[in-house]
């Protein structure tokens, strides 16, 4: 199969096997008025199977909760056809909006204005923590 080269976009790469339908929906991608194309078990010698999404556009994403989702995905960013950025995505330190607090006792559960946020306690065990009662996040990555 083959996907053609995008002239100016962006290159979501080295996703885990599986999760790019995930993040497609997460980043709105089915609204653009571009082309965009996810490619799905595409084979990798450094991790066996990836996915792989390319968005024919440069569009300003926050790609903080991609980090979240699935850390080690590579952001590249494509100018006249040639790759003009890398970046690597890593666990963000604090994650707003995305998790939502299940602790009942929580000030997120009765005031319904104040935006969730999580902070990152323990990278190596990927933990996050609410910054308002220290409850542990759900776990939504493997």
């Amino acid at each position: 199969m083959i996907i053609g080269q995008i002239k100016d976009g962006i290159v979501l790469d080295h996703i885990t096997a599986g999760k790019a339908t995930q993040l497609y929906e997460i980043l709105g991608l089915g609204d653009l008025d571009c082309t965009v194309a996810m490619i799905k078990n595409a084979g990798s010698k450094k991790m066996g199977k990836k996915d792989i999404i390319k968005i024919g556009q440069i569009i300003d994403i926050d790609f903080t909760i991609l980090g979240y989702i699935d850390p080690g995905i590579t952001v590249n960013y494509i100018c006249n056809g040639k790759l003009d950025k890398r970046e690597k995505l890593v666990l963000p330190e604090r994650i707003k909006a995305y998790i939502k607090c299940r602790n009942p006792r929580c000030i997120t559960s009765c005031e319904q204005e104040i935006v969730h946020e999580f902070k990152l306690a323990d990278r190596e065990k990927k933990i996050y923590r609410c910054i308002y009662c220290e409850s542990e996040a759900p776990r939504q990555y493997k």
